[in-house]
């Protein structure tokens, strides 16, 4: 025993020091399913997490306020953060927000808030809370009504990782949300449990011919052996970078991406800024028409927002020939998850709040809002913002960076080059493995339940059921005077359209109802998913 003291006394402190930076790399490498950034980056990442629990005390005497950070601050991301992990999102003492800042979001509760019923659908379900509206409605084979009014944008496999993809796949299942694919094509990671809404854009990938033209009989295929597809989306531009083509490098084109988007391996693929399969506004209609014919779903477009000529020949043309897209997502110029020159992310598209308000008002003038279902898409994923996206006509939001959140993004802004740390939006293998598929679908889960619990709640202290009955009498801003502050109705001089909405429960009885909605089995396997991971929500 003496010797052995002995031998312990001899070892030199350097030593143990570096058997102890041995145990902790081993740890973190094989047994860290919980932090991807420990898995990532061992032992370093260590200083990430110490500096984090510091981080407010460091910006405010050092570096910055929790309010000063873009293109999301840190009070955003924490409360993404705590409602993904289901932890307690509440802050305390007031708020530290400038409410005189140009801008400003003002709700204007009601002196008595809705009160349920007993039996009503949101008692035994908080987070109960579909689209009032039914895509494709007696127009279409298969119409959809989305079972949630918060759901994954547009992010195609290639830009985020194959785990990040499926996490959020997954965690639209639980929610109940649909997934949209991005431009990438279906992948095998869109299959694992949610709706999806199948999207492409001028490099038709996925639908596409060995010419790389767009392929009907490829799109009806698609559509047939995958029934998870509820709706199409055609992309016309996105907020990243409106008018903007792209290049996917052979470098890039791995086997999977290639049978996926159906390209050839060893060559560079171009997305031109323009589509190929029609041309102009009467040959996008026909295009929509084409495609809701032949697979019976639900057509929308996606589209930034610029010129307005086009618009207004769109909305006139679907009036007077009631043919046209069942949907429209309006995205802002305020760029997302799309990598893109400093010159189209900063200057090109309007904002969304601006862009949204001058189409709303075209399809508005024709009579065409209550058959179209809008959808909002440009940093709206926060309850607040969707009072005033609701209150302005949207009915349904599509959120993309906050859903990267709720996965462990933390906004390194890396996704253009390939070195994402938290392995979110990145083909390296390495980076991406420290992503827990299984915890971080269940983090998606919860971002969207409670993100709708607590947009119903702010729904109800107007006097409302649902969302879709805000007007734009219940949402004030204030203008660059700080003295002046007006409705929506004032500022945008327009009224929205009511939309028919007879009750929660009438929407929880729809036949057109999406998502898996059977609230014992989601409930099950989020439990499963708990005990499995052994994390405390």
């Amino acid at each position: 025993m003496d010797s052995f003291l002995e031998f312990i006394k001899s070892i030199p402190w350097w030593a143990w020091v570096l058997l102890i930076l041995i145990i902790v790399t081993i740890k973190d490498i094989f047994f860290s399913k919980k932090h991807t950034i420990l898995h990532n980056f061992p032992i370093i990442g260590h200083f990430r997490y110490m500096l984090e629990s510091i981080g407010p005390e460091l910006r405010q005497y050092i570096v910055a306020n929790n309010r000063e950070e873009l293109p999301f601050n840190r009070i955003e991301r924490g409360w993404i953060y705590a409602s993904s992990k289901n932890e307690n999102n509440y802050e305390g003492f007031g708020t530290d927000r400038d409410i005189y800042e140009p801008n400003y979001i003002f709700v204007n509760n009601a002196m008595l808030p809705y009160k349920m019923k007993k039996g009503h659908p949101n008692i035994s379900d908080p987070y109960f809370l579909p689209c009032a509206k039914t895509m494709g409605e007696g127009r279409r084979k298969k119409p959809y009504r989305p079972a949630s009014v918060i759901n994954v944008s547009a992010m195609s496999f290639g830009s985020l990782s194959a785990r990040a993809v499926e996490s959020l796949n997954r965690g639209c299942g639980f929610a109940n949300a649909y997934h949209n694919t991005g431009e990438g094509g279906l992948s095998p990671y869109h299959k694992t449990g949610s709706d999806v809404v199948f999207h492409f854009g001028t490099g038709y990938f996925g639908v596409r011919d060995d010419n790389g033209n767009f392929s009907m009989d490829k799109m009806k295929q698609l559509v047939q052996e995958n029934p998870q597809i509820k709706a199409i989306e055609v992309k016309l531009s996105q907020g990243a970078k409106p008018g903007k083509g792209g290049v996917l490098p052979s470098s890039k084109i791995t086997a999977e991406i290639s049978e996926i988007r159906h390209v050839p391996m060893g060559k560079d693929v171009i997305s031109p800024p323009s589509h190929s399969a029609f041309e102009g506004i009467e040959g996008l209609i026909d295009f929509v028409e084409a495609i809701a014919e032949a697979t019976g779903l639900p057509v929308g477009i996606k589209s930034a927002v610029g010129k307005l000529e086009d618009w207004k020949n769109l909305a006139e043309l679907m009036e007077k020939t009631n043919k046209g897209p069942d949907f429209i997502t309006i995205d802002g110029g305020e760029g997302g998850t799309g990598a893109a020159p400093p010159s189209f992310a900063d200057h090109v598209a309007l904002p969304w709040i601006f862009g949204f308000a001058e189409v709303y008002q075209i399809f508005k003038r024709h009579k065409l809002c209550n058959r179209i279902v809008f959808i909002g898409s440009g940093k709206l994923g926060f309850p607040a913002r969707a009072v005033m996206a609701f209150s302005m006509g949207v009915d349904c939001i599509n959120v993309a960076r906050e859903a990267m959140m709720s996965i462990g993004c933390i906004q390194a802004q890396q996704c253009h080059n390939n070195s994402c740390p938290s392995g979110v939006a990145t083909q390296n293998k390495w980076l991406q493995r420290g992503i827990n598929i299984d915890d971080k679908s269940v983090r998606t889960h919860f971002y969207f339940k409670n993100f709708r619990k607590e947009f119903l709640e702010m729904t109800h202290a107007c006097g409302y059921e649902h969302p879709c009955q805000l007007t734009m009498d219940d949402v004030e801003i204030t203008l660059g005077d700080r003295n002046i502050m007006k409705n929506l109705a004032q500022t945008f001089t327009y009224v929205k359209t009511p939309v028919p909405f007879e009750s929660m429960q009438a929407l929880q009885d729809s036949p057109h109802l999406g998502g898996n909605y059977h609230r014992k089995k989601e409930k099950k396997q989020v439990k499963e998913m708990k005990k499995k991971n052994k994390v405390r929500y």
